[in-house]
């Protein structure tokens, strides 16, 4: 009989508190993860198809808005659990020290659902699509609800001891839950931040439709667990609110009220030993309303200005409440399940300094543009360097990735070495030629350093007398296009692992799989852009910048249904520039950092009312130089990266 949730507690708790311990020891060891900058995003969005702003002269792309060593803020693509160690860690690339001790607030809203949906909508001119979530998403949600809520808790426990080793002595944490799994949480937090530390059940409610009940009543709240880890120095600014109305603060107080010969009302309230005195609504009104642990604010609205169209996204004014009521300006504030990016955004409108953190691609695009268009100050856009290099290291589910590199040379046509030939198993060969074969795991991405080592193993691997080199990727980085030239000499060609073939070997197994041949490796996707004009008027350069095609990979290699597949290839055929979600445009790139002068997205209409396409052509006016080298760069609706770089 298995246990119950009750007697698997002691389980997670050791074994939570164990998987924090070994990653702070690797942190004191000097073993660290670290941070990749795919942009410097400098929010400039298209409004006419025009730039007329000018090249930021930044000799090092951290030196900027402002004077050197300035706070950057941050938005970051990956697993919060590698991202909070390179935090902890520290960033010396971007000037950014330990953030041990330093955060002053975090507010999380953890996916608590295991039945959830996490399919994303994508509408496209004639169509809408369904994309699944990618394999590093699929296992980081399979792993999450593997043995449901004893999983959930599982992976939950170490994220919360990271953020309490990242907390200032003055700090706090908000954690929002509902249901499903709050009571629960709060036993953890009691264990990992002392039941002492603990401050408020906050209660949030909000309206809803009215339905006939089957065998409960309506649940129509969610919950805030609020914890500090000084019992009397924490931030806490008394939170008042205004009142709505005179009308609403006579219903509150529940008295009757009166009018004076001058018209104004007035309540008749104690004075002590049975006095009774004229309390003027209109003066009483002034100090506000005290703000209690019940909050009545209305979810979001479909049709709310504020809405960017994500699923779970909260109400600016909720997290407003928290971070008005628990920071102050210049405070740091964290949010490392960053969906869709509220809490950023309302840390930026009220001044705060800001990092936020999602493991989805949608999530992560969402965010990005609704930084843009909020104009928020430049700030990062980062994921993790090598990326899971220490991902889910003792995790069970990926014990077997080498059997897996097994099966993808086998379904490519390649045969693996022998151990007596070579001790790495993610390498083989194709038969009867000099073709090396060399697969990635799924549970990282593919970027430049994968690339130089495929190369060096061609060079080196059993002689080294091999003609070309294959490297099959699941996941990749966001310069890849770029290390692939780098190494177009080397004989090297990158191809992609069907992101559905877990599915597919579940389903179908191995030897259905090599039999009916119905595995495809394609080609990365790529821009093409038209030939830059470049004209000098005086002190400055005029660019004319134009998008011509974006060839994407086969519909088969995306994580769509068959149905949907059909879609793609239409949109494919007739429009493919419309597959661009954004793409911007560093006009002096350094070949190390991209720096986003210059961006378009769709949903952005200030330019031409079309929320499905983006422009494709516009014209920057930048300082004059002699040389210069223009970097331009595509994401698509499935959030696959694409560089060109021009030299003028």
């Amino acid at each position: 009989m298995a246990k119950s949730l009750i007697e698997e507690l002691p389980r997670i708790v050791s074994e939570g508190r164990r998987e924090a311990a070994q990653i702070l020891e690797r942190l004191s060891s000097g073993t660290q993860i670290g941070l990749q900058t795919n942009e410097l995003v400098l929010p400039s969005k298209d409004v006419s198809g025009l730039f007329k702003g000018s090249s930021p002269q930044i000799p090092n792309a951290f030196n900027m808005a402002g004077g050197n060593g300035e706070w950057m803020n941050r938005l970051i693509y990956g697993d919060n659990l590698l991202a909070m160690q390179a935090l902890l860690a520290g960033d010396a690339q971007t000037g950014l020290f330990s953030l041990r001790g330093k955060v002053d607030l975090i507010y999380i809203d953890p996916p608590f659902d295991s039945k959830a949906d996490y399919r994303t909508k994508i509408s496209l001119p004639g169509t809408d699509i369904q994309q699944k979530p990618t394999v590093i998403e699929q296992f980081a949600y399979a792993d999450t609800w593997e043995e449901g809520t004893i999983s959930y808790l599982k992976m939950i426990y170490p994220r919360l001891t990271l953020m309490r080793e990242m907390l200032s002595s003055f700090g706090s944490l908000f954690v929002h839950i509902d249901w499903h799994i709050g009571h629960y949480m709060k036993v953890i937090l009691d264990d990992i931040f002392g039941k002492e530390k603990f401050r408020n059940e906050i209660v949030w409610q909000y309206s809803g439709w009215n339905k006939k009940l089957k065998n409960s009543f309506e649940k129509r709240h969610d919950v805030i667990l609020y914890y500090s880890l000084d019992d009397e120095g924490h931030k806490f600014n008394s939170y008042f609110e205004q009142w709505e109305s005179e009308e609403e603060y006579i219903k509150r107080r529940k008295q009757k009220a009166y009018t004076d010969e001058n018209g104004r009302k007035y309540v008749m309230s104690d004075a002590g030993n049975g006095n009774r005195v004229r309390r003027y609504v209109d003066e009483a009104m002034k100090d506000g309303v005290v703000v209690d642990d019940v909050w009545n604010l209305d979810k979001l609205n479909n049709s709310a200005k504020e809405n960017v169209g994500y699923a779970t996204q909260k109400p600016e004014v909720l997290l407003e409440r928290i971070i008005k009521a628990s920071s102050n300006e210049g405070d740091l504030v964290c949010d490392f399940f960053g969906g869709s990016g509220t809490t950023a955004a309302v840390a930026e409108r009220l001044g705060r300094r800001w990092i936020t953190c999602d493991i989805g691609k949608p999530a992560s695009l969402v965010m990005r543009k609704r930084f843009i268009d909020q104009e928020v100050k430049p700030f990062l856009y980062q994921s993790i360097g090598d990326y899971q290099k220490e991902a889910f290291r003792n995790n069970k589910r990926y014990k077997h990735v080498g059997d897996l590199s097994q099966v993808v040379l086998g379904l490519y046509g390649a045969l693996p070495f022998t151990p007596e030939q070579a001790n790495d198993r993610n390498f083989g060969y194709i038969k009867g030629t000099r073709t090396l074969v060399m697969v990635d795991s799924p549970n990282r991405l593919t970027t430049a350093a994968t690339i130089r080592r495929a190369v060096e193993a061609k060079a080196s691997l059993l002689g080294g007398d091999w003609e070309k080199v294959v490297v099959l990727g699941w996941n990749f980085a966001f310069d890849i296009s770029q290390a692939i030239q780098k190494y177009q000499d080397s004989n090297v060609e990158v191809l992609v692992i069907p992101p559905d073939l877990l599915d597919k070997l579940a389903k179908k197994g191995y030897k259905k799989l090599i039999d009916d041949k119905s595995v495809r490796f394609s080609s990365l996707q790529y821009l093409v852009a038209k030939p830059l004009v470049v004209k000098q008027q005086g002190e400055q350069d005029e660019i004319d910048v134009e998008l011509e095609n974006y060839v994407l990979l086969s519909p088969d290699n995306i994580p769509l249904d068959d149905k949907d597949k059909e879609k793609l290839q239409q949109v494919l055929e007739c429009d493919p520039l419309s597959l661009i979600e954004y793409w911007s445009i560093d006009p002096d790139y350094d070949g190390v950092t991209f720096r986003s002068t210059w961006q378009d997205y769709r949903e952005n209409v200030d330019n031409d009312n079309d929320p499905l396409h983006c422009v494709y052509k516009t014209r920057l006016r930048v300082a004059h130089k002699d040389q210069r080298r223009v970097c331009i760069k595509a994401v698509d609706v499935f959030g696959f990266e694409s560089q060109v770089v021009e030299s003028v």
